[in-house]
């Protein structure tokens, strides 16, 4: 069957839901989205008006390629829709040399050729001056990183995918979803429709949806916090670039697009579970607010450690903080995107593109087999 004839459902038109949507779409696949709420709302993964975009990765140097594709994706979904959805403003990736991480960065870069500065003590404090290091630490400017506008991205990507032909039902929740002779069952409060094929991209709902997956995703809940500079040309000047520090503490911060406020967040060490993705607690509480203020004590002195904002959102992560990205067990027809551990939404228009690969043709040419649930281990 060609793609100009297969029908894909799409279920969850959130970060990699609408990604897909617009792949599929765009090889003129009949592309029917669900979405239990709508494209872009802020109660799942996608949210918090900034996400961070790099070259470079800190779990596995397998990834570089992807963030490529990523890359070169963007830029198509900019010109075709004419929105700024992503800034390259550069990123600083900190840390301790010795260890995992700060040394998978630098062999990713070494390995790939990525454009990078690396700065010393002194120079780091000469151009970011509002940034302070531990002893020995190691740094390097990510020059082809930034940010991403999150909520932007999902709506234009989805509106794109419809202006392409896709129909998307939005608050309409997936209830259940059936293998069935010759492709998929797509059950929903107002009926059943059958499919080719299924893109299942469910965020925080994995469990709900798909209860017997026989691998684990942890939903977690996670904070994000904006603070106020009392050194704003230091932040907002020419160069703005986001960062991440990988030690002692997993963390990370960006400037904020309206040149206020910094938006800091933490690694999934940091998050506790959520139970329900229906019924997420968004209360902050003020015990939950102290490892901020050490942090900024410690390494971003100019910030007042009191919020001015904050946002609670939920992720998904796997044991191994790799995604879950293929074919359910058993079903060719069933494609699940899920368990991204944080550190997807930069490369989600290559896992919507790699999504519409294996639901059109059963195979990408991109290289996923160190994610594929093809080959994994069930949990």
């Amino acid at each position: 069957m060609s793609a100009a004839r297969k029908r894909v459902a799409v279920v969850g038109v959130g970060t990699m839901g609408s990604q897909a949507a617009w792949r599929l779409a765009a090889r003129g696949a009949e592309v029917v989205g669900y979405d239990r709420f709508a494209p872009g709302h802020d109660r799942s993964a996608a949210g918090g008006e900034t996400r961070i975009f790099r070259s470079a990765h800190f779990e596995d140097t397998r990834y570089v390629p992807l963030l490529q594709h990523a890359d070169v994706l963007w830029e198509q979904l900019q010109q075709e829709t004419g929105r700024e959805l992503r800034r390259l403003t550069g990123c600083l990736l900190m840390g301790s040399p010795e260890g995992q991480q700060m040394a998978t960065v630098l062999d990713s870069i070494a390995e790939h050729g990525l454009d990078h500065d690396v700065l010393d003590a002194e120079s780091l404090a000469k151009r970011f001056p509002q940034h302070r290091l531990d002893d020995g630490d190691a740094v390097v400017l990510d020059r082809r990183a930034g940010f991403i506008r999150p909520e932007l991205t999902i709506q234009t990507a989805a509106r794109r995918a419809e202006q392409l032909g896709a129909v998307i039902h939005r608050y309409t929740a997936v209830r259940e979803i059936v293998p069935v002779a010759n492709g998929v069952e797509i059950r929903t409060d107002a009926g059943s429709e059958h499919f080719d094929a299924a893109v299942v991209t469910p965020g925080p709902w994995v469990n709900d949806l798909l209860p017997d997956l026989p691998w684990q995703v942890d939903v977690r809940r996670v904070i994000s916090a904006w603070f106020m500079s009392t050194a704003p040309d230091a932040w907002f000047g020419e160069e703005r670039p986001a960062f991440i520090r990988t030690s002692p503490t997993h963390w990370y911060g960006l400037p904020s697009p309206d040149g206020v406020s910094v938006k800091l967040g933490l690694s999934q060490a940091l998050h506790r579970l959520a139970d329900d993705p229906n019924q997420l607690d968004r209360t902050v509480r003020p015990s939950e607010l102290e490892i901020y203020r050490d942090l900024i004590g410690r390494y971003l002195p100019d910030l007042c450690p009191d919020p001015t904002r904050l946002a609670v959102y939920m992720e998904g992560y796997t044991e191994s903080s790799r995604p879950l990205v293929g074919p359910l067990p058993g079903n060719e027809n069933v494609i699940l995107l899920a368990g991204f551990s944080g550190h997807g939404f930069k490369l989600s228009p290559a896992f919507g593109d790699i999504a519409a690969d294996l639901a059109l043709n059963g195979s990408s040419s991109q290289p996923i087999d160190f994610i594929s649930t093809a080959d994994r281990v069930a949990a």
